[in-house]
């Protein structure tokens, strides 16, 4: 206080100078100023204009803040899409580009990957480019000018042609196999080759000859007198296996049958055997379990065999040919028992009656299906109301009815020992089906359908399609492969003309895996009854292969 009452007495209101006489200056006060912000602090310090971070990005329409116009009018920069636009895609962009999300189903896939290889395009499938035909004239029944309506092609369309090599083509090629034999013949020690294969079991059947067998292990029996019709204990399980889908190759049997092989049938129940039927008219077994080798080929058989069938019990088996001779085998011996013949009638399929094995029924390329009883070795019954050749024979319902598909595009229902069918299954848009799979549950079989799908039917009291659930994705058109189920009833699997294996998901029609197995069509699988995940295949290629 004193020195401001000092302060205030010393200043002069005349001329400012002191009472004392002399002059005294006094310095301004010093007013400080606050800035005063009450916006938050994020960075830590106040950015310049030039340090600001902010950007507009492509597409943006609404801006929440106040922005320098540098900031709004500085270029674009970064990535730029597959059109060379920065600013016309905005989903999917990345740092390193842009990323953009397909899904191609595999069936999809395959069809566009097929038609690739083909050197077509999709353009062809539908018909662009082509020019109708004409339709005709409605008074001309036949020739040319005839009336075809809203039925008639495109010019162009070889729809309906035969394909195939031409008759100068097939004279040529018999003229070159035949000069190619006449060349194998003329060289030295060919004819007493011939002569010592034909007295041999590895030389070809001639029809008339009486049927041969040959054992190709050490000892038909073991130290206990067992032969390999033994099944080993731990295939006597009577609980259902776990099933998993195989992943490797167990073994391989190269060249098994000369041609191609047709079918492949495991032993029932076991599975310790495996029997199989080539292009060469032989019949051959096989070993899955312990030494995995070939044991016996059974040789009587002129021409192709077709169709193999275990009897129920597994003791002896069905050969179908094209040379029109079914013939039954003793499984263990390798003895022919009896042959069957319908008045030359190629038989196309055959099926033991699992209820008793005196009775097969035989499907023949002459539109009937017979009914033979063994002790009497003739035919029974004859159930003719196919319009086409038979393809498969099936039986469901405790084995009180069969099933039958033809080259007709049908499928029909029988009572057994009743030649009336009781259903039809016939539909415009259906395609043959010339293989047919019972699930083991009993309730559903499948069919391989000629359009590259395998469709489901129920097989209880009322015969129907089911419409949602079929499995796609592999090429048979034009291929009889056959399906197997696990023993479980969890997987389907299948074999395509490019030599895959297809598995899927039963309950969900997923593809499960697949993988390349040979180099032809794969004709048929066949999954172990007792074993999770064994799976036997076999090719045209000549081979059969054991899966993992």
């Amino acid at each position: 206080m004193d020195v401001l009452n000092q302060y205030g007495s010393g200043i002069s209101d005349d001329d400012g100078s002191s009472s004392d006489g002399h002059a005294q200056t006094f310095a301004k006060p010093v007013v400080r100023q606050y800035n005063v912000d009450t916006a938050p602090d994020i960075s830590g310090r106040a950015p310049s204009i030039h340090e600001l971070t902010a950007y507009v990005g492509p597409g943006q329409r609404e801006i929440r803040y106040n922005m320098p116009y540098e900031v709004l009018a500085q270029p674009l920069a970064g990535p730029t899409d597959s059109d060379g636009d920065f600013a016309s895609r905005t989903r999917g962009m990345r740092a390193s580009g842009q990323a953009e999300a397909h899904a191609v189903s595999e069936a999809s896939f395959r069809q566009q990957q097929r038609l690739f290889h083909q050197g077509g395009s999709d353009s062809a499938s539908n018909n662009r480019g082509l020019r109708r035909k004409a339709k005709g004239q409605s008074s001309i029944i036949a020739g040319d000018g005839a009336y075809q309506g809203p039925w008639a092609g495109y010019e162009g369309d070889t729809k309906g042609v035969a394909a195939g090599p031409t008759a100068e083509q097939l004279a040529e090629y018999e003229q070159r196999v035949a000069q190619h034999t006449d060349a194998k013949m003329a060289e030295p020690g060919a004819a007493s080759k011939a002569a010592k294969g034909k007295r041999g079991g590895a030389a070809a059947y001639a029809e008339g000859d009486t049927e041969r067998t040959t054992f190709h292990g050490q000892s038909e029996r073991d130290y206990q007198g067992r032969t390999y019709m033994h099944v080993p204990t731990e295939l006597r399980q009577t609980d259902t296996p776990l099933c998993f889908a195989p992943k490797r190759m167990v073994k391989e049997w190269r060249g098994a049958h000369a041609g191609g092989v047709s079918a492949i049938r495991f032993i029932p129940d076991s599975g310790h055997l495996l029997l199989s039927s080539g292009m060469d008219g032989q019949v051959k077994i096989f070993d899955t379990h312990a030494s995995l080798s070939l044991l016996r080929t059974y040789t009587g058989h002129s021409k192709a065999v077709r169709d193999i069938a275990f009897a129920p019990d597994g003791t002896s088996f069905l050969s179908s040919s094209y040379d029109t001779f079914t013939k039954l085998w003793d499984t263990e011996t390798g003895q022919c028992r009896q042959r069957f013949s319908a008045k030359g009638r190629v038989p196309y399929v055959a099926k033991f009656y699992p209820e008793d094995p005196n009775i097969f029924l035989v499907g023949q390329g002459d539109k009937k299906i017979v009914q033979w009883d063994i002790r009497a070795n003739e035919i029974v019954q004859e159930y003719d109301q196919h319009l086409g050749a038979i393809n498969s024979l099936t039986f469901f319902d405790s084995n009180r009815r069969f099933i039958s598909t033809s080259d007709d595009k049908t499928m029909r229902v029988w009572e057994f020992g009743i030649p009336v069918v009781i259903k039809l299954v016939a539909d415009p848009s259906m395609h043959s089906v010339p293989a047919v799979a019972l699930h083991p549950s009993q309730k559903w079989f499948v069919g391989q359908s000629m359009d590259n799908r395998i469709v489901v039917y129920s097989a209880g009291e009322r015969i129907k399609p089911h419409k949602r659930k079929e499995f796609s994705g592999h090429l048979t058109a034009g291929f009889a492969c056959q399906p197997s189920f696990s023993p479980d009833g969890k997987f389907l699997i299948s074999g395509d003309s490019e030599g895959q294996v297809w598995c899927w998901d039963w309950q969900t029609t997923r593809v499960m895996t697949k993988w390349k197995a040979h180099e032809k069509v794969t004709i048929a699988t066949a999954w172990h009854p007792r074993e999770s995940s064994r799976v036997a295949t076999c090719s045209w290629d000549g081979t059969i292969k054991y899966w993992d």
